[in-house]
């Protein structure tokens, strides 16, 4: 059997990252204020950044942060600049596309790691070999390939060179994610950050001499989505994967909640070790990761291109209505007396049946029976957003612990 491969997985903010590194994953990706493909994410602070990093490689957990814009000229000095920043950090690798960038991070920075970006259209072993020769440690995979032209680039690539493929997340209708739809409609640049995903919008047909007739494309109860696409999901598939020669297994999702980064990584985490100790363990196994990875927002789920070009069906889904089946509380910050501090996230009431969302795999049932706010005042619910609040359970918690309800 192959390596173990590394499970990585993605963080918005202090907080994402902190329950990456304790649900399970082994390396966290992350984007500072600038220059990464994320400028709608919340994204860094210098301060969160630093202290990130220093919460992770406590734990033996890698970080590595994302400049995989398509630069412009006046972006160049800027990422000199930053990546001088950054040299100072320790991240363990800075993740790009850009020609131009990835010298800048050889001159500045050329004791950190440089990983080739999925957006720099990684489709063959020459590709690979190119970067290789150049310094990169890591190419990332583009979407459009298959298990089995992964295991290609694996036989023809040093044995010391890494491939990074994705493993579960949102799937993009153009190659690789060089949208210009959202430049086209917004102005803003897909390419350089800003991202508004017009592939999740609605659209209809109208024929120029009807100006005002909307014909739908495709429709069902929820609308016409002609651009959008199902979910990556691969958690069926990890032998396959394990055996092209994936070295890092990849989770999309760097503007995705605290919750839906614990579910996933918890999910992925046991799997990959269920099926290191024990192939049939494995497999007994499954039904539990299919209903985990069922609790977090998600569309419907496809194997991507990993299988051969993948069809209508296996692609394409005809609505982009996300499925929610739990909500998100909040992350226990602190035990005090027999209270818990979180921040809260969503509403949720005394009484109230909640689920605590454990690392290791458990999911206690317990009730609310009291909530105070900062002042030690009692109230009967948490209807406001970022309320700081000490609530009391039925059962047992501890930090980093997270607490959930069902829909």
């Amino acid at each position: 059997m192959r390596k173990k491969p590394e499970l990585l997985v993605p963080a918005s903010s202090l907080e994402v990252l902190k329950t990456a590194v304790v649900f399970g994953a082994d390396a966290v990706y992350i984007g500072g204020e600038a220059f990464g493909l994320r400028a709608k994410a919340k994204n860094f602070s210098t301060e969160d950044m630093r202290a990130g990093i220093d919460f992770a490689h406590e734990r033996d957990v890698k970080v590595y942060v994302t400049a995989n814009i398509l630069a412009h000229n006046e972006d160049l000095e800027g990422v000199r600049e930053y990546f001088t920043l950054l040299k100072d950090m320790g991240p363990d690798a800075l993740i790009i596309a850009d020609p131009a960038i990835f010298q800048i991070a050889k001159e500045i920075c050329p004791e950190i790691e440089i990983h080739i970006s999925t957006q720099a259209n990684n489709t063959n072993y020459g590709t690979y070999l190119f970067w290789w020769n150049l310094g990169a440690k890591r190419v990332v995979s583009a979407r459009e390939l298959s298990l089995k032209e992964i295991k290609e680039i694996r036989e023809k690539i040093p044995e010391e060179m890494e491939i990074e493929s994705f493993m579960h997340g949102a799937m993009c209708i153009s190659y690789s994610g060089r949208c210009l739809l959202s430049n086209y409609f917004t102005g803003r640049d897909a390419n350089r950050g800003a991202c508004t995903h017009p592939c999740r919008w609605k659209y209809s047909v109208v024929e120029e001499t009807r100006p005002g007739e909307y014909m739908p494309v495709y429709e069902n109860e929820r609308g016409t989505y002609i651009f959008n696409s199902k979910d990556l999901c691969m958690i069926e598939h990890i032998p396959e994967m394990v055996e092209a020669g994936i070295d890092s297994f990849k989770i999309e999702g760097r503007m995705k909640t605290a919750l839906y980064v614990a579910t996933v990584a918890r999910t992925y985490r046991k799997a990959i070790d269920d099926y290191f100790e024990n192939p049939k363990k494995y497999e007994e196994n499954m039904p539990w990761y299919l209903e985990q990875i069922s609790n977090c927002t998600y569309r419907q789920f496809t194997t991507g291109f990993y299988f051969g070009k993948p069809d209508e069906s296996t692609q394409i889904y005809d609505s982009n209505t996300y499925v929610k089946e739990y909500t998100y509380l909040g992350m226990i910050k602190e035990v005090k007396d027999g209270l818990y501090r979180i921040e809260q996230k969503n509403k949720f009431s005394v009484g109230e049946e909640i689920e605590i969302m454990k690392p290791n795999g458990e999911n206690p049932l317990v009730t609310v029976k009291r909530i105070l706010d900062e002042d030690g005042n009692e109230q009967e619910s948490a209807p406001h957003p970022k309320q700081v609040l000490y609530v009391e359970l039925s059962g047992e918690a501890e930090v980093f612990d997270i607490l959930r309800k069902q829909e």
